[in-house]
């Protein structure tokens, strides 16, 4: 798909991963917008690339549908959906003092994590449907899984719960969709240098990068960019999850 002046929303796209994807989309003269919880970030994030910011609770129904509405008055209909947004809280299923993991959390992990993906997509793909775009391609929704997905470590449960599920969805939904001419595809990125690895003492970040085989480093966002990039372009691609993580296999802690 040729993404100048194509509207695309990025969510979780005021920082990390969702933030490159926005700036390379927006370098590409997409017109992109931005849903992300973060008010201050978002604006900011938003205004670096001409965009426009919706504040937006993917795991809400009422809010990306009003989301969905603003995106469209002001660009037109979304062709491209790249879904960035996710938390990832770590708790041990049985506590060191005996405590079960909270449901809860593993609650709010599944829902912003992957019912906030199928919440995006299905609206999206439901306003592309009703555009009745008469190309060879309609659209391209890129999730956003993990290795955890296939790596799960101690602690990460609901993590990889919620990752497995985005990496099942995806030729479900790529088939489903097949007949609008919309491709889905699903990047499992490994350890990128997001705001939340930046955090870390600097011999942390090392050891993290370390763990790759090749390269032995953190990934870029704009690496994780480049792949939404080269998905868009390449209309083959349907219906697949590709790890992004210079061979790595994470251990179970």
């Amino acid at each position: 798909m040729k993404i100048e002046n194509i509207a695309a929303i990025v969510t979780g796209g005021a920082s990390g991963l969702g933030a490159a994807v926005a700036q390379t989309l927006a370098a590409g003269g997409a017109k992109v917008t931005i849903f992300d919880l973060n008010a201050d970030q978002g604006e900011a994030a938003a205004q670096g690339i001409g965009g426009l910011f919706v504040k937006t609770d993917v795991a809400d129904d009422e809010s990306v549908a009003a989301a969905i509405d603003s995106a469209e008055a002001a660009h037109g209909v979304a062709r491209i959906l790249v879904n960035c947004a996710g938390i990832s809280p770590a708790a041990r299923i049985v506590d060191k003092a005996g405590a079960p993991h909270s449901l809860g959390l593993f609650r709010k992990v599944i829902d912003v994590n992957l019912i906030g993906a199928f919440n995006a997509m299905s609206k999206f793909a439901a306003r592309l449907v009703a555009a009745e775009i008469d190309e060879a391609e309609a659209g391209v929704v890129v999730n956003t899984a993990s290795i955890a997905a296939f790596d799960g470590q101690i602690g990460q449960a609901a993590y990889s719960a919620s990752k497995a599920g985005v990496a099942g969805l995806t030729l479900a939904a790529a088939r489903d969709l097949a007949q609008y001419k919309i491709r889905v595809m699903t990047v499992a990125p490994g350890i990128f240098l997001t705001p939340m690895v930046a955090a870390f003492p600097q011999s942390v970040q090392e050891r993290l990068g370390a763990l790759a085989p090749h390269p032995s480093r953190l990934g870029d966002p704009a690496e994780f960019a480049r792949l939404v990039s080269a998905i868009l372009d390449n209309p083959m691609l349907n219906g697949e999850t590709i790890r992004l993580d210079g061979a790595v296999r994470m251990t179970p802690r």
